[in-house]
């Protein structure tokens, strides 16, 4: 049962409005998150469907590359943040914004995928 749901319902990431916004509309084409066992199943050309937080909406975007890190600081110092956020915030606050949703042991012990990807 367990991966009949992953197969339905595993290809999809919640983004708060913001980031959405920033997705549908071009500017941010990198989405980071921890390497845990639902994004290690990913792989170049899935399409991963991107559920806004605020409403119903959503936007399909296809990988087209996924690099590995072993943190979020080694991630964070390969892009220009206005690929992963935005270009109105420091490293520094980006990283205190991951660090809100994932733990430092989560991240020790997953390490640390970037998911580049295109709108389809």
């Amino acid at each position: 049962f367990f991966s009949l749901w992953y197969n339905i319902f595993g290809d999809s990431m919640h983004l708060e409005s913001e980031i959405f916004d920033l997705v549908n509309n071009n500017i941010k084409d990198i989405e980071v998150r921890i390497n845990d066992g639902k994004r290690r199943k990913l792989k170049i050309g899935d399409i991963i469907t991107f559920k806004n937080r605020g409403n119903d909406d959503t936007i399909d975007v296809k990988i087209i590359n996924l690099e590995y890190f072993s943190s979020f600081n080694e991630c964070i110092n390969n892009y220009d943040l206005k690929r992963l956020y935005n270009d109105k915030i420091t490293k520094e606050e980006f990283l205190n914004l991951l660090y809100k949703f994932y733990t430092k042991d989560d991240e020790k012990e997953y390490g640390v995928v970037a998911i580049i990807f295109k709108k389809v």
